[in-house]
C-alpha cells in the first residue's frame, strides 16, 4: 500500500508544530500561534490525503476554533499582567 506524500507531509508539519507550540524556544505568545498555525496545515496535509473537502472543513474548523482560544487566553495573560503593573 502506498502512502500518499500529502499524508507524510502532514506528519511531519504535525508534529513539529505541536513540538513547538509545547516547547517554544521564545515564549512569546506570537510564536506560540504560528507554531500553532504549522500544526494546523499539518492536520489539513493529512486530510488531503483522504478528501479535499474534509481537508477544507478541517481546517475552517480547527483554525476558528484554536484561534479563539489562544485570543483568549492572551486576552486574560495580558490583563493580569496590566493589573500586576498597576499595583
Amino acid at each position: 500500500m502506498i502512502v500518499p506524500t500529502e499524508f507524510i507531509v502532514g506528519c511531519i508539519l504535525l508534529l513539529a508544530g505541536v513540538i513547538f507550540t509545547a516547547f517554544p524556544h521564545d515564549k512569546k505568545y506570537l510564536t506560540r500561534l504560528i507554531n500553532m498555525e504549522v500544526a494546523e496545515f499539518g492536520l489539513v496535509f493529512i486530510m488531503l490525503g483522504f478528501s479535499e473537502t474534509l481537508a477544507l472543513v478541517t481546517f475552517v474548523a480547527v483554525n476558528v476554533v484554536t484561534t479563539l482560544i489562544f485570543v483568549r487566553v492572551i486576552e486574560k495573560k495580558e490583563g493580569a499582567d496590566d493589573r500586576r503593573q498597576n499595583r
